[in-house]
């Protein structure tokens, strides 16, 4: 497997940063939760909404489908189309939609929408009418989430407005689906109370003669932890990017590698006195004679303001920390060495976080740090963060 820590960043890259992304790690995940539900018959959604979470929606989309990903998700209708314009065939299901949707190039270009209530599937039916093909529907049902999707006092209407849809040749319902609240939460007690609700619901759709090619609830940790839960397809957000979504877990723990690395380089390194304030408010201070460095990564990068004094990174295989506020553009490491001047230089290489093979900290280690999900940590590094893309893209 190709290594993304590598310590020279790519040649001709930008002198500031980069997100390495190993799309040799995205086909081994994929290939692994395949493995993980292939009892059960299983077929593998990769889910690559936001950028297939910051790592980038089409090289990813395409390395998921060379390791077998029968289908794809976004939540916006922009992210399908995408896919498409950039040759994507197969399934691709979009599930956010606003009101007055792109309905019309949606059915054309054969992306399954989401009817998460009876207005949208009569928007999605007068486009079908429009375009003179039927679109391809699937039906989303509230098990519990309290979030998108049909209240069960509300299904058995939507059910019945999209038989009467296929009927007329408006519509094909190609899946039934719902979302789990807390499977993150392994023995919470939503998990069996939804599940129940799920099979209440397929049993609706059943009984008004619909045939949906696809049922699935499960997310990654649902995926991960609740083969019960599978049905005829998995949703594989976070593990296909080789994170864990269950507590006190880790990737390895179910044969997962994270697929993101973030790097920097040294901007400036400098001598300063003790006790000298350091960044935006002196929050931090320095305890004796020291070296710092300054990293040119900030919160306008996505990293996290509240990362300041508690973020690590790796610089010269030894681990420091953030020292002082965390600023838009760039923070400070202290060294604590003031002899460290002569062994950090100007353009060495910071690792912001990794798979942690090489005692880096990890995006898992960052999430802990500032009180936040590991999602959250690879999903919000922005586009001023080029992407580099290593393991035949």
């Amino acid at each position: 497997m190709t290594d993304p820590t590598a310590t020279d960043l790519t040649p001709g890259a930008p002198l500031r940063a980069e997100a390495r992304i190993d799309l040799d790690a995205i086909r081994a995940n994929t290939r692994r939760v395949g493995q993980i539900v292939a009892e059960s018959g299983t077929g593998v959604m990769a889910v690559v909404k936001a950028d297939a979470y910051g790592h980038g929606a089409v090289p990813c989309a395409r390395a998921a489908k060379q390791a077998g990903a029968a289908w794809l998700g976004t939540a916006l209708p922009e992210e399908a189309l995408e896919l498409r314009a950039a040759g994507l065939t197969g399934p691709i299901l979009a599930w956010l939609h606003p009101a007055g949707g792109p309905w019309d190039e949606l059915i054309a270009r054969e992306i399954d929408v989401t009817a998460y209530a009876p207005w949208v599937l009569d928007e999605i039916t007068a486009a079908a009418q429009r375009v003179g093909v039927p679109a391809r529907v699937q039906l989303k049902a509230d098990t519990g989430l309290g979030r998108g999707g049909t209240q069960p006092h509300d299904w058995l209407e939507l059910v019945e407005l999209a038989a009467k849809a296929e009927a007329a040749g408006q519509a094909r319902i190609t899946g039934v689906w719902s979302h789990f609240a807390c499977a993150d939460e392994p023995g919470h007690p939503s998990i069996g109370s939804q599940l129940d609700l799920f099979h209440r619901a397929l049993a609706v759709a059943d009984h008004a003669g619909l045939h949906p090619e696809v049922r699935h609830i499960a997310n990654s940790p649902a995926l991960l932890s609740l083969p019960e839960a599978h049905f005829d397809l998995v949703r594989a957000g976070l593990a296909l990017y080789g994170l864990s979504p269950l507590p006190d877990t880790t990737s390895a723990d179910f044969g997962l590698r994270p697929a993101m690395t973030l790097r920097a380089r040294v901007a400036l390194v400098k001598n300063a006195p003790a006790n000298h304030g350091v960044s935006y408010g002196h929050i931090y201070h320095t305890a004796r004679a020291t070296t710092l460095a300054l990293v040119p990564l900030g919160y306008a990068d996505g990293l996290p303001r509240n990362s300041s004094n508690v973020g690590e990174v790796l610089i010269g295989g030894r681990r420091h920390r953030v020292a002082g506020r965390m600023a838009m553009d760039q923070f400070v490491v202290d060294l604590e060495d003031p002899a460290a001047i002569a062994d950090v230089r100007v353009g060495d290489e910071v690792v912001v976080f990794g798979p942690g093979d090489r005692g880096e900290p990890t995006a898992e280690d960052w999430a802990r740090a500032t009180g936040t999900l590991n999602y959250e940590i690879v999903t919000r590094i922005g586009p001023r963060v080029p992407r580099v893309y290593v393991g035949n893209p």
